[in-house]
């Protein structure tokens, strides 16, 4: 399998750090809002991720960060606390917001059939392994005390810029047009690893910690919820490509520091679900959720099959005419597949399952193409094989496309069945001689459909006889009386 790693801007084989098993980190969601779709295009690829790697049978183990402390504002460590400003928002306490959108954030992603990681770990449940890491770092030279809090010290490392290729004269204060300058910080690539009450006195969390009471950094706590859960080395981390810089380049800065050796061998990073004023956001124009688009009739897994049509690295742009166009399609797509009923003696054609599969996984294996993925399920319908072959490939394809198509295809399927069987139903007249018209004229259907002409011939000139003319239409027989 070969993978696009951010980390050296090259495609890669994959190659585990042990044999067989997989461990994967994927940044979750600040619980301060609902997620908006396009940061569950980031969360519906990194499920594709996960169930392929499940899919090649790899024994996956993904751990998910709950951030329901220390995200500010601004990324640059200024501004409040998206948690504290989402609980004034609502006047609730934090916790209390923090629940609900975590439960919010798990229903969509149940909606958009997105795996629950293996583990999911809120910051808050975490502090002692966030003094633990920051005290070594202290002690090992790369952290230091400013102001009443604890920051890090980049110019420290060898190479801080990962993922691009700024420099610290790029930045003209902080990460961030509009950042304000923090002048605790030794330089102004430095980043907080730990808040105390000097900087902000209404901050609903406090703990204790050997610099005072206060909170953690935001960047802090996916190195230490990811070390804590799988260890020293690190097989992919996953987010959104606005997390790169500077959140992930943080993590790496920190996590290389306190291990002193290399932490993650692969980066993934999803581009922006954009509209047509440019990048998604909580604070632009309407705030578009799976909610949302259920309110307005569409299904959440036709807004996942949108997603797939698009590679991961290329950015995606979001129109109520674009997810249109993919709800045709995957209608279409629905509609084909609900015609594929296999005789009852049918059986699967091994080897034409396994060429299917091989072009299935051709595509995944390459960086993750769902486009070619979406293509190779079409081929499917067009194969030379039968039906209980296609069904058997479309089934398994779905274990990670997770699109329910046979499920959701035979449901339409039985839908159909049971409107063309209700309208099958002839309701005869209560007159007797229209009834024996129309009973009839149903024979003479019946013997055209057995091929015997002749009968069908021979009841139209009786009902003739009878002074009685049929028209034959696209939509059935009728009769009216010769006068």
């Amino acid at each position: 399998m070969i993978l696009y790693n951010t980390a050296t801007h090259k495609r890669e084989e994959f190659v585990p750090n042990e044999p067989g098993k997989v461990s994967i980190y994927t940044c979750g969601p600040t619980v301060y809002h609902y997620a908006h779709i396009g940061n569950l295009r980031t969360y519906i690829m990194e499920d594709i991720l996960d169930r392929y790697m499940r899919y090649q049978g790899y024994e996956v183990t993904r751990v998910m960060n709950i951030t329901d402390v220390g995200h500010l504002s601004s990324d640059g460590d200024t501004g409040e606390d998206k948690m504290l400003k989402g609980a004034k928002r609502e006047k609730k306490t934090v916790m209390e917001i923090a629940q609900y959108y975590t439960d919010c954030f798990f229903a969509d992603c149940k909606k958009l059939n997105i795996r629950r990681p293996d583990i999911v770990d809120p910051a808050t449940a975490c502090i002692d392994e966030f003094i633990k890491v920051i005290l070594s770092l202290i002690e090992k030279g790369y952290a230091y005390e400013a102001g009443g809090n604890i920051y890090f010290d980049t110019s420290k490392l060898a190479q801080y810029y990962i993922f691009n290729d700024f420099t610290s004269e790029d930045l003209a204060v902080g990460v961030r047009e509009g950042v304000e300058e923090d002048g605790n910080k030794k330089n102004k690539a430095d980043f907080v690893l730990w808040f105390t009450k000097s900087k902000f006195d209404d901050q609903e969390l406090k703990w204790d910690s050997p610099w005072g009471i206060g909170y953690p950094g935001w960047h802090i706590e996916c190195s230490c919820i990811a070390m804590k859960h799988l260890g020293e080395r690190l097989d992919i981390h996953c987010g959104g490509i606005d997390n790169a810089f500077p959140h992930h380049t943080n993590e790496i800065a920190q996590s290389e520091a306190y291990l002193g050796h290399k932490w993650c061998n692969y980066w993934m990073h999803v581009l922006h679900l954009n509209t047509d004023s440019g990048k998604m956001s909580k604070s632009k124009g309407e705030f578009l959720t799976v909610s949302l688009l259920e309110s307005k009739g569409y299904s959440p897994l036709a807004y996942r099959f949108f997603c797939l049509g698009s590679h991961y690295r290329r950015s995606l742009v979001f129109s109520y005419e674009n997810l249109d166009n993919a709800v045709v399609s995957f209608e279409k797509l629905l509609g084909r597949i609900a015609q594929l009923q296999p005789a009852a003696d049918e059986t699967v054609d091994k080897a034409a399952l396994a060429e299917l599969q091989a072009k299935f996984r051709a595509a995944l294996d390459n960086d993750l193409n769902t486009s070619l993925a979406i293509t190779a399920l079409y081929d499917v319908l067009k194969a030379k094989t039968n039906a209980a072959t296609k069904r058997a490939a479309i089934a398994d394809f779905d274990t990670v496309l997770a699109l329910n198509l046979l499920e959701t295809a035979d449901k339409l399927a039985k839908e159909k069945a049971a409107e063309a069987a209700k309208a099958a139903v002839r309701v005869y007249s209560d007159d007797p001689a229209i009834r024996a018209i129309e009973e009839a004229i149903d024979a003479r259907a019946a013997a055209k459909k057995a091929k015997n002409f002749a009968e069908a011939d021979r009841i139209r000139e009786e009902l003739l006889a009878q002074g009685i003319v049929l028209t034959d239409t696209r939509e059935g027989t009728t009769w009216s009386k010769n006068c």
